[in-house]
Formats: structure tokens, C-alpha cells, sequence
């Protein structure tokens, strides 16, 4: 079995690791692994360069956490950090001192970003990276040209242009977002990588990530919805908003930039059936018991929809989660 998961921050990660666990419980190979294959397609518009590196937040959020070396306490960065040189660039007046890099997470960077001056691809640097930690998961950056998603707000009596993680981290999304643009979005393309697993999916999941700046990144990207609308595999969601709330992050901020209710629905059909919809993605969709009443609703709108328990709060209930979002699929 293949499965291609559209993912980004801590939601999509913790998602992904659910998503192993129940994989090497229902398909296992002998070894501790899994006959079947994963495959996460991930959100790179939170990238930038900062102090000379390229910086990919989603990337190294999956990749640590998968590698068992996340610090789950903060939800983001290496366990066991420390922040020397963070403190040394602070003096120097360089970087953003409201964005530490912890020791350890530098040397990803700066190895990520020795891989793409020597011409690798960012997709070939991803995947030297990810061979250190035994991932059991393919990593995918969403496509190799640079996309950074920036926000226009209104601060002091201005409007003025950020990087979105200014405006998630320094602000903490308490200035009301104007919009969001996809900086190089129009020259992106998915990677032929990207396709391929898009296509050849048996089972394609969109995770539980914010579903503006995280899989409406993704979907930005010129070509990806059609490529998704077109793979024969059915495509189901996770809701990222539990009883008119976001699991974590900011989500609701992001929503409301764009106009969209928080609630489980209101997204369900932001992203639209694929069946009635010429635009529209999910074939199924899945939302905590607490909101089953949205179930007969999006019914009616054309997408499948199951109420499951949808709080992560362990290995197990992610697994359960991954383990409903494979039933719903396969049903």
C-alpha cells in the first residue's frame, strides 16, 4: 500500500507518526517496519534564508519529530537544545532575535544549506538530511523553487509587508493578517517526486495542518490541485478544528484573513468535494465527535464525513486517528 500525505508544522507531524505506528501494526514487514509505504508531501512557505542559511521550519518539525528527537514540551526544535550561537548573532545585531535557533537545529541549516550551494535540489538535500534518522517516511518538500508566504498587516498606523514567521512567532498572529501572499508561488512547480506520489497513491490524507498557511501553501502551488484531482486514490481529510477551535497554533487567525469560519465544516467545504465541486478535493472527511452535528451537513454538500476522536494526545490516539483516516479511505 502507498500513501501520500499532505502535511505541515506539529499537527502534520504528530499525524505522520501516528500514521507509522499503525502502519507497522497493520502491514508489518518482519524488521519493526512496514510493507507499506509513506510518503509526506510538506509545506515549505514557511522557508527563508536567516543569517546566511535556508531555513525550512515544516521540514525540520516532521523530520525531528519522526526522528524521536523533537522537543515535544515546545512542540518545535531538538530536545536537549542549547542557544549559544543564537546569543553570539544577537550580539553581532544579525538574524531575528524573537527566532532562536537552537545549537543543534543550526547545524541542520547550515548543512542543508551546503547541500544547495554545492546544486543540489532541495528535494536531494531533504533527502540526504532525513538519512541520518531513519525516518520510515519519505520526506517531500511541496516543490524545489523557493515559495515564502509573507502577511500584510497593519501596525503603528501602517500597513507593512512580513515574513509570515514575523507574524506568527514575534507577533503570535495578534495582528489582525490583511492577506497572504505566496512570494514565488507562480514560478513554482510540483516536483516530479511530488507527482509521482500523488499519483501512484492508494490512499491520499490531507493531515491535520493549518489549512491556510500549511496545505492552502501546498495547494497553491501551480499544478497541485489538478494533479491531486486527478490521482485515482480517494482523498480524505483531517480536521484541524475541534468545537469552533484550533488544535494548535493559530489557525483561526489564518481562517479568519481569508474569511472562513473556524469550524470543522466551514473548512470541510472551503477545501470542497471532489464529486460536486470542479475544484473541490475531499472524497471524505473526518471531525471530532463534538462536532457530529456537521456530519449530515457535509453530507449533503457531497463529502463523506465520520465523527472520531480526534485529539492526538499519545501514540496510541494518534495511531487510532491514522487508523480512522485509513478505514474512511478504504471504505
Amino acid at each position: 500500500m502507498k500513501i501520500t500525505v499532505l502535511a505541515g508544522g506539529v499537527g502534520g507531524a504528530r499525524f505522520l507518526r501516528g500514521l507509522r505506528t499503525q502502519l507497522r501494526k497493520a502491514y508489518p514487514n518482519g524488521d519493526g517496519g512496514s510493507t507499506a509505504e509513506i510518503t509526506a508531501v510538506v509545506n515549505t512557505g514557511d522557508d527563508m534564508w536567516l543569517t546566511g542559511l535556508r531555513v525550512c521550519p515544516d521540514l525540520d518539525s516532521i523530520m525531528y519529530t519522526l526522528g524521536g528527537a523533537n522537543d515535544d514540551e515546545r512542540g518545535w526544535g531538538r530536545k536537549g537544545e542549547s542557544e549559544r550561537v543564537s546569543a553570539e548573532l544577537t550580539a553581532y545585531g544579525i538574524g531575528w532575535p524573537w527566532f532562536t535557533l537552537g545549537d543543534l537545529d543550526l547545524g541542520t541549516h547550515i548543512a542543508r544549506s551546503s547541500f544547495l550551494r554545492d546544486g543540489l535540489t532541495l528535494t536531494e538535500a531533504t533527502a540526504r538530511l532525513a538519512e541520518r534518522w531513519n525516518l520510515g517516511i519519505r520526506l517531500l518538500p511541496m516543490s524545489d523553487q523557493s515559495v515564502e508566504t509573507h502577511v500584510e498587516i497593519e501596525l503603528d498606523g501602517r500597513r507593512r509587508i512580513v515574513h509570515f514567521e514575523e507574524w506568527w512567532v514575534k507577533h503570535r498572529a495578534t495582528v489582525p493578517a490583511k492577506r497572504f501572499i505566496q512570494v514565488g508561488v507562480d514560478a513554482a512547480t510540483p516536483t516530479p517526486e511530488v507527482r509521482h506520489a500523488i499519483a501512484h497513491a492508494d490512499i491520499v490524507l490531507l493531515a491535520p495542518s493549518n489549512p491556510v498557511v500549511s496545505i492552502g501553501t501546498i495547494l497553491g502551488v501551480p499544478g497541485m490541485r489538478a494533479a491531486l484531482r486527478e490521482a485515482k486514490a480517494p482523498i480524505v481529510g483531517v480536521s484541524p478544528i475541534i468545537s469552533g477551535a484550533a488544535v494548535r497554533g493559530m489557525a483561526d487567525a489564518c481562517l479568519t484573513a481569508i474569511g472562513v469560519e473556524t469550524t470543522a465544516a466551514a473548512v470541510a467545504k472551503h477545501y470542497g468535494s471532489r464529486r460536486r465541486s470542479t475544484t473541490g478535493l475531499l472524497d471524505a472527511w473526518l471531525v471530532d465527535e463534538t462536532d457530529a452535528a456537521s456530519v449530515p451537513v457535509l453530507e449533503a454538500a457531497g463529502i463523506r464525513t465520520r465523527a472520531v476522536p480526534l485529539w492526538m494526545r499519545d501514540p496510541d490516539t494518534s495511531a487510532q486517528l491514522a487508523a480512522d483516516a485509513l478505514a474512511a479511505a478504504l471504505s
